[in-house]
């Protein structure tokens, strides 16, 4: 059995007390009353129980997502005020998840090195979860930012799908562009042969923010900037240079993230290249029972309106 609210539940309370508040004069009436109040609540509620398993037909795109997250500390700067980057990249990469439902999604994470943190699957709740989860390593184990650590892991992940001769690859390049381990950016150009679609999305601003971590001991703490005394907060700011380097190695769009742009053209473009296939499969059937509870609310709505017509109530 599972419900599905049509109002809030704590909203409906509210109303549903607050209708009792307004008590009839009577025993009966306030009985009467009580019940109403009582179906509606239970109305609302929109209990469904299980009614076996049914056959669902699902559209399967035979496309392969990759999303490549910057999980570095960095990552975890405010911007704005009580939003990270990182807050930033979930949202994005839900809604890419939404729009290429059906395709295959596998999440590449990079900080002191790179790894898939999602193989490929169908199920796009799977990755959304696993992006959800992503978290900067503590300062004391950071040994800076650098996007060239992902270069030959992300290779050989589209290496591995070429081989087997089947899919398009959208890839999503996702980072602040920042550099802070002195190494030099290498070249992404050995990626341009196996993406077909994709882009590099940049996050962050040029004034920068600071950037809060969870600590050992469960404390949030601002890293600070001890290369000089006395120390400061310190900032970190996007690189844009480095991330249109990237995008145009690889061969695609650079989007700056800031400017909230859609995915819908991609998604579409996606789409639209990629084959398809039905796949079926059996899921959990429900069904409604509400009008259970309709047909005695009628009835004792019915009673009402005659009740006040007797009393020379007019009732239009």
């Amino acid at each position: 059995m599972i419900c599905n609210p049509i109002i809030p539940i704590w909203l409906m309370s509210i109303i549903c007390i607050a209708l009792l508040l307004c008590k009839r004069k009577g025993f009966w009436p306030y009985v009467r009353q009580i019940a109403i109040v009582g179906l509606v609540f239970v109305i609302n509620l929109r209990i469904m129980i299980p009614s076996g398993e049914v056959e669902q037909d699902t559209e399967k795109l035979n496309a392969y997502v990759i999303f490549v997250v910057d999980n570095t500390i960095s990552m975890v700067a405010e911007d704005e005020p009580g939003t990270t980057r990182l807050d930033l990249v979930r949202t994005d990469c839900e809604r890419i998840i939404q729009e290429l439902d059906g395709a295959r999604f596998s999440v590449v994470s990079f900080a002191n090195e790179a790894r898939v943190v999602c193989p490929f699957s169908n199920n796009g709740e799977y990755a959304s979860c696993m992006i959800e989860s992503l978290y900067p390593i503590g300062e004391l184990y950071a040994r800076g930012s650098s996007m060239n650590v992902s270069r030959d892991i992300v290779l050989q992940l589209m290496k591995n799908i070429r081989d087997k001769g089947d899919g398009e690859i959208t890839l999503f390049f996702i980072s602040d562009g920042e550099i802070t381990n002195e190494e030099k950016l290498e070249s992404f150009s050995v990626w341009s042969d196996y993406v077909d679609h994709g882009a590099v999305l940049g996050y962050g601003t040029e004034q920068g923010g600071r950037m809060r971590l969870v600590d050992y001991y469960g404390e949030v703490k601002v890293i600070q900037d001890t290369s000089d005394y006395p120390w400061v907060d310190a900032i970190s700011r996007i690189d844009e240079d480095n991330l249109k380097k990237i995008a145009k190695d690889i061969g695609v769009e650079y989007i700056h993230m800031d400017s909230r742009k859609s995915f819908n053209g991609l998604a579409k473009e996606v789409r639209n290249g990629a084959s398809k296939s039905i796949q079926k499969s059996k899921v959990s059937g429900y069904n409604e029972t509400y009008y259970w509870f309709a047909i005695p609310l009628a009835v004792l709505l019915g009673v009402e309106i005659i009740s006040l017509k007797r009393k020379g109530w007019s009732v239009k």
